[in-house]
């Protein structure tokens, strides 16, 4: 027996570490480390020990001979990788070694006092960076976020029907009860603190903010009411709490969404998977409602490019070939299209698009109302948005023709990917929606770091971080030993009144820990893991052991 890699893989090399004998690839160490969509284990060198499914953050290995339904075809995706490839030998890695006295390669000289380091955002890039901090040095974190909970795009960006992957958010909650960190929720830079504030009273500080603006399509109509970004779409399904519960309607037939990649998938998929499964999820209650009242039959995904490009991993594609009571279809008008499909190799993508039903789909006519399904149409990209009051029709490109198809559709989202925004007191780059930096260090800046997205643009998924937030605490370590790090002037004891003086909705580890009480009290009473707390009262509230209730 041997163990395989499935959907749900992160790349955060976790499972690497711990191989005895080198048989998952591509390794940090690899050219392909990063550009491949998950990580494979080597059919012919695994030894079955069980180590990398024991240490996987997000339950994504499995032996084998165990899997089933739609995880099956991963035993054949693994080996494929290897089909073309001659992985190093199998031989025992330093996870087996002699027992001595720790050594880590990320830690400070012994006679160095405690660095004091915030981190700002505490979703992956900043757990990372605060992870590496608080295992391989003496350092203390102070753990910001402007939000009054943790978690940032592991509890407010992964789509409900996922939880192995939420499951990263659990190895991450770990460390927010360390002894050596301070939590500090319900805390917006520029609002109640400011950058150089914050400077003042920590050695160092990693931004991690992310990019949580979208990107916009450019088109006539884009600002009609029904026109709506995928942020704001997952948002409102995770039960954001600056999202309202009204800020989506899911009432049409038909919905478009532009663009091609894994965001705009998990869009489709939860709005026409059946919501008595989505009901075993943290989905939000107002979202969960509101499906199981929905009219939606169809969602048609946009791509500009033909299959060959697509931007999805094939994880999430196969997912989408899986759904119950869900038909995926390809709009095969465009000869490019089905080209694209027959002639792709074995592992390619668009081969995966084989055995998908073709249809010429007659846009004129209203989705069929006895079944739900998922149409890929590419070779296209919206003109314009149409309609008076709301959105009606979305107008698309098509080939040779000038005036292009018209495809009714009540509900527009824009799933073209995201876009840093300036953070008060930080350099920015309008042009790459980022802080400039060298190496993690924010150019003309003493102290202050930056990771993850806002840092290298909007790229990679959740493992991608590690080695990110690797390279900036490494920066860092390297300006504290040269004693570039600007000295601070305020204690630990001076921060916390300052932020009690101007955040109304303050919470700390003790605080997070009750919300996380309440939350899954409520889950237990309604059957699903968690009924997540939705607005930013009801948070705050549930940090103080309150019970807050909306006004009637």
């Amino acid at each position: 027996m041997t163990y395989a890699i499935t959907q749900t893989c992160c790349n955060d090399a976790t499972c690497i570490a711990v191989c005895p004998v080198n048989c998952i690839h591509p390794t940090p160490e690899e050219p392909d480390f990063g550009t491949t969509e998950m990580l494979y284990i080597d059919p012919k060198s695994c030894i079955d020990c069980g180590a990398c499914a024991d240490a996987c953050p997000v339950d994504a290995i499995f032996p084998a001979d165990r899997l089933t339904g739609r995880l099956r075809e991963y035993e054949a995706i693994n080996a494929e990788y290897y089909a073309h490839r001659t992985p190093p030998p199998a031989v025992a890695s330093p996870t087996f070694h002699t027992w001595g006295a720790p050594a880590f390669h990320r830690s400070l000289p012994a006679d160095f006092a405690p660095l004091r380091i915030a981190v700002v955002g505490t979703g992956p890039a900043g757990m990372y960076a605060a992870e590496d901090l608080l295992l391989h040095t003496n350092a203390e974190v102070t753990l910001i976020d402007r939000l009054p909970v943790a978690g940032g795009l592991v509890r407010y960006g992964v789509a409900p029907d996922h939880p192995a992957t939420k499951g990263a958010g659990e190895a991450f909650a770990r460390f927010h009860s360390h002894p050596r960190v301070r939590l500090r929720l319900g805390v917006e830079i520029g609002r109640d603190v400011t950058a150089e504030e914050l400077a003042a009273h920590h050695d160092a500080v990693i931004y991690a903010v992310g990019a949580p603006a979208d990107r916009r399509l450019g088109i006539p109509g884009e600002e009609l009411p029904g026109s709506v970004s995928a942020t704001s779409v997952v948002s409102w399904y995770n039960a954001q709490p600056e999202t309202g519960a009204d800020a989506v309607d899911v009432s049409a037939e038909r919905i478009v969404v532009v663009g091609n990649g894994n965001v705009a998938l998990d869009v489709a998929r939860v709005l026409v998977t059946d919501p008595d499964s989505l009901a075993g999820t943290d989905i939000a209650d107002h979202a969960l409602t509101a499906l199981r009242g929905t009219r939606v039959r169809e969602v048609v995904l946009l791509g500009r490019r033909g299959p060959e490009h697509a931007a999805y991993t094939a994880s999430e594609l196969l997912a989408l070939k899986h759904l119950p009571g869900v038909e995926l279809v390809v709009d095969g008008r465009d000869a490019r299209t089905g080209e694209a499909i027959d002639s792709a190799a074995s592992g390619e993508k668009a081969a995966l698009l084989r055995d998908v039903t073709r249809e010429t789909v007659d846009w004129s006519r209203e989705p069929a109302r006895d079944r739900r399904r998922i149409v890929l149409r590419f070779h296209s990209a919206p003109v314009e948005a149409l309609g008076t009051g709301a959105v009606r029709a979305v107008r698309v490109s098509e080939e040779g023709s000038s005036a292009g198809a018209e495809i009714g559709a009540g509900l527009l989202v824009r799933a073209i990917g995201y876009r840093g925004v300036p953070l008060a007191g930080l350099p920015f780059d309008e042009a790459a929606g980022t802080v400039p930096h060298e190496a993690g260090r924010i150019t003309g800046l003493p102290g202050g770091y930056v990771v993850g997205w806002i840092k290298r643009g909007p790229s990679g998924g959740i493992g991608a971080n590690r080695a990110c937030a690797e390279e900036t605490v490494g920066t860092l370590l390297a300006d504290a030993v040269a004693g570039a790090l600007p000295a601070p002037t305020g204690s630990p004891e001076a921060f916390r009144k300052l932020l009690r003086s101007r955040s109304r909705g303050l919470v700390d580890a003790r605080g997070l820990a009750a919300i996380d009480r309440a939350e899954r009290a409520r889950g237990r009473e309604a059957g699903r893991p968690r009924v997540k707390l939705a607005t930013v009262p009801e948070l705050v509230a549930a940090a103080r052991g309150g019970r807050w209730r909306r006004p009637v």
